[in-house]
């Protein structure tokens, strides 16, 4: 029959045991959530496009063109959008040239930030790279490197790697990314936008009026945006 003492020691070193063991656990969980907070710093970003910056006349922010022009055109997009991305390589470059540079109309960008969390946090993004001047270089990396919806494209660490492949400040662009700085100013454009009328991206508002294509469903053309600037 065991002894007292043999008794009192084996419970001594069962009860060190499970201190141990309970520590173990504490250190093991303490170190997952520390990699998952760090994780998003630290992972690789992958390929980016890289863009060469297109100069736009008299850019001011989001918008272009003289800003007493007597036509305003609305640009509502999603940095996610396969649309967006088609129009800003076409149908913009067209506007551009045909009234922006004569000084009849004025380009002004509206985020309509609605697929995702990604879209939100470009459009974030856009508006801590228009604090340095440079909102336009910015939107055309977000679509140069766009390659679906949600798919971690525009994923945080990637969305820093952007600005520090144009050349940003970078320690100026995290402290506005990382507040959110710009998250009212984002959701009061998409508020405007569904006040118009807005329901998908992208959508072309001139004067205040949205214009609607007489193809049910698809983009407005260049002809019917000019139609309407020219009313």
């Amino acid at each position: 029959m065991p002894r007292r003492p043999e008794i009192r020691e084996r419970r001594q070193r069962e009860r060190r045991r499970q201190r141990l063991v309970f520590a173990l656990i504490v250190l093991g969980a303490a170190v997952v959530v520390a990699a998952a907070m760090l994780y998003p710093r630290i992972a690789p970003i992958g390929e980016i496009v890289q863009i060469t910056p297109v100069a736009r006349p008299l850019a001011e922010g989001r918008e272009i063109g003289d800003p007493s022009a007597p036509v305003v055109v609305e640009l509502f997009e999603d940095f996610q959008c396969r649309g967006c991305r088609e129009f800003t390589a076409s149908t913009e470059p067209q506007l551009i040239s045909a009234y922006v540079e004569a000084g009849e109309a004025r380009l002004v960008f509206r985020h309509y930030a609605f697929i995702g969390p990604e879209s939100v946090q470009a459009a974030n993004a856009a508006l801590c790279a228009e604090e340095q001047g440079r909102f336009w270089d910015y939107h055309d990396i977000l679509f140069a490197n766009q390659v679906g919806e949600n798919q971690g494209a525009f994923v945080d660490r990637r969305l820093v790697g952007f600005a520090e492949s144009l050349g940003l400040d970078l320690e100026a662009f995290q402290s506005c990314f990382e507040e959110s700085r710009h998250e009212q100013e984002i959701a009061q454009d998409r508020a405007a936008g569904t006040e118009l009328g807005v329901t998908s991206t992208p959508s072309i508002v001139v004067n205040g009026q949205l214009v609607v294509s007489t193809n049910p469903g698809f983009i407005p053309s260049f002809g019917e945006i000019s139609a309407a600037i020219e009313a």
